[in-house]
């Protein structure tokens, strides 16, 4: 499951980054300045920068996979529910790909919005996945991809474990050792886990 994973996401990387790097250094720039100015007033913590980040870039690459005109897709419109999904034998490679890829494809997008809105209801995140899931399958639709209900689906249970992630890091906080809790400490985790994951991409 994780070698396709990671192939998948270098995949992504291997058409997005000349926009990613673009994006990453307008952003930065413009976070750093916008520091300098409100330095009295603003804090900078890298973990929570690095975080809110992550989220733009995860949305750049989102537009990205789900705009980009696959020609070798030979699928129609699907509007009857689990008709896709109950086509894919599970541990396939499609299963992994078309039901799991969708599923993952929304995990950051649970995890980040509840994060940035600090969400505690779940009903929250469905509404919000089931409008951009929506939106997505009409754009694809209108530009010559499909519209497919079970990518709704697939996405909305993806925003849900998102939620979930959240939701109980968010309930276990406070019972986390406070020396884990501590800005510096969640700084050099982050910092760990951006080598980590760059490592995986080259």
């Amino acid at each position: 499951m994780f070698e396709p994973l990671s192939r998948t996401i270098q995949g992504v990387v291997n058409f997005t980054w000349p926009m990613i790097i673009i994006s990453v250094v307008i952003l930065v720039s413009l976070r750093i300045s916008y520091l300098i100015k409100y330095k009295n007033e603003k804090k900078f913590v890298f973990y929570k920068e690095l975080l809110m980040l992550s989220f733009v870039i995860y949305i750049m690459c989102l537009f990205q996979v789900v705009t980009f005109q696959d020609t070798t897709t030979w699928s129609s419109n699907n509007f009857i529910p689990f008709k896709e999904i109950l086509r894919y034998n599970i541990g396939s490679r499609l299963f992994f790909k078309n039901v799991l890829g969708n599923m993952i494809m929304f995990l950051p997008y649970g995890f980040f919005s509840s994060y940035i809105l600090h969400n505690k209801k779940i009903n929250i995140t469905i509404l919000l996945t089931v409008i951009a899931s929506i939106s997505i399958e009409v754009v694809q639709m209108v530009i010559g991809r499909v519209f497919d209900v079970d990518d709704i689906i697939l996405n909305v249970c993806g925003g849900c474990i998102g939620f979930i992630l959240y939701y109980l890091i968010d309930r276990l906080w406070d019972k986390f050792p406070k020396v884990l809790r501590k800005d510096w400490v969640l700084n050099i985790i982050s910092i760990m886990i951006l080598i980590l994951f760059i490592t995986i991409l080259i």
